[in-house]
């Protein structure tokens, strides 16, 4: 059961007196608690098992400041027409997230506490990025203009296409639809986002024939 060896979160991570500071990440969360769990401390296990908490009490906890790093739940308020739902709102110190790092910040967020034994479900309903944290993406290293004059193409939108079908081409079937479209007049080709590296289609072999696709369309254009 979820009590067997199991130290209550909201004592540590339930604190609705925190007020929330303007670098924090602020997570809402819709959560539906276990029979007999209360909503608090479901609000507390998300916060805490989005960050630094975890089932017990472990001795290397007091190695590090947990007034720092812990997520904090500082509101629970039930949805309105619906039994046992409720809203946890979180807050999240931003040193806990990588500067510049989506993956490592959703990892924590909307990471293995959906399988968090105390609760029925849970779902992400909203997500406040500080700007303190917003600036640590330097964004694409350079803008359209620098497009234009690698393809030297200007005064006309770019065209381009994703190759077809997604999946199931060999190497070398992939590479001749890649001439082809750049043959028939487009600027660029892109892979779908399910091509990787399959058996059918490695992506070495890949690179080498689209490679040999746009050396001989540009020799021909």
């Amino acid at each position: 059961g979820f009590k067997a060896g199991v130290k209550d979160y909201k004592l540590t991570y339930y604190t609705p007196e925190y007020e929330t500071k303007d670098t924090d990440i602020l997570a809402a969360f819709r959560v539906t608690p276990q029979p007999g769990v209360p909503p608090e401390e479901a609000g507390a296990a998300v916060a805490a098992e989005s960050s630094t908490g975890t089932w017990t009490t472990v001795w290397t906890d007091g190695l590090t400041s947990l007034d720092r790093y812990k997520g904090r739940c500082y509101h629970i308020e039930p949805v309105t027409g619906e039994e046992d739902q409720y809203i946890a709102y979180v807050a999240y110190p931003l040193d806990l997230f990588e500067e510049g790092s989506v993956t490592n910040m959703f990892t924590s967020i909307v990471g293995n506490v959906f399988g968090f034994k105390a609760l029925r479900a849970l779902r992400l309903e909203d997500l406040r990025i500080p700007p303190a944290y917003s600036k640590t993406f330097q964004g694409p290293p350079h803008g359209i203009q620098v497009e234009r004059d690698k393809l030297n193409k200007y005064g006309r939108p770019l065209l381009g296409c994703t190759i077809k079908p997604k999946l199931g081409l060999s190497a070398k079937n992939y590479g001749r639809a890649v001439y082809e479209c750049l043959r028939g007049g487009l600027d660029f080709t892109k892979d779908d986002e399910n091509v990787n590296s399959q058996p059918f289609m490695r992506w070495r072999d890949r690179f080498l024939f689209c490679a040999e696709a746009i050396y001989k369309a540009q020799a021909e254009t």
